[in-house]
């Protein structure tokens, strides 16, 4: 069985908001789409589907006046993400550079995102190869975020390669309400980075108002302090 880092057990990684800032890719994508039906569509709006799964983001669409089913909704609006990202990829502050850093000293890190595999691949792609174990994405799951399940499943995973992994020793890093929920209904240590939307302190979860300068050692401190 492999062996862990003593401190930090592994790095779970939203990706849309966290790792990258495709919130915006996303609100023009569903304005443009809701504008070819004659649907009018706010900012605020689209902030309130940030981080849902994207069928039920398509079903508000869909209820709101697009004339699609959900699976064309959905493709449709990945396809407009897709293209927007192979323009230019905005990689948010801190982000790439902590990911690196996880990875060079050999934490295991995992991507966990309600983007479908096809639109997390063009992400991926952009990195060092084998900088993430596996991905879970939306189109793997049955319940996605707020849901815990897609945490589950890569604690689940990572155990089958790692062995009995500590939950309080995987931290989940998120930017987003149901990200957030799902990560701490999972028992995993959750980091909030707002982007898009303001998350609040509580129980269950860390506010960190952003990656840059964060590096394994913050992450050592936070696993430790718990």
């Amino acid at each position: 069985m492999t062996k862990v880092d003593s401190g930090v057990h592994a790095v779970l990684w939203d990706m849309d908001g966290t790792l990258v800032d495709t919130e915006p890719y996303w609100f023009r994508a569903e304005t443009e789409l809701c504008a070819a039906y004659g649907v009018a569509w706010s900012d605020e709006q689209a902030s309130a589907l940030v981080g849902n799964a994207l069928p039920a983001s398509a079903a508000v669409l869909r209820d709101a006046g697009v004339g699609l089913e959900i699976r064309e909704i959905i493709d449709t609006l990945l396809d407009s993400v897709i293209g927007q990202i192979r323009q230019a990829v905005p990689w948010r502050p801190g982000a790439r550079e902590l990911l690196a850093e996880v990875h060079a000293v050999g934490i295991p890190c995992v991507m966990v995102t309600m983007s479908e595999k096809r639109l997390a691949m063009e992400i991926v792609d952009l990195l060092p190869v084998g900088t993430f174990e596996f991905l879970v994405t939306g189109d793997m799951v049955v319940r996605g975020k707020p849901d815990p399940e897609p945490y589950r499943i890569a604690v689940e995973k990572l155990r089958a390669t790692w062995g009995d992994l500590s939950l309080d020793r995987i931290v989940a890093i998120e930017d987003s309400l149901p990200g957030l929920a799902s990560a701490t209904a999972a028992g995993v240590v959750t980091i909030g980075v707002p982007n898009m939307v303001a998350l609040p302190d509580g129980p269950g979860h860390t506010v960190w108002s952003s990656l840059e300068g964060r590096g394994v050692a913050h992450l050592k401190e936070l696993v430790g302090g718990l």
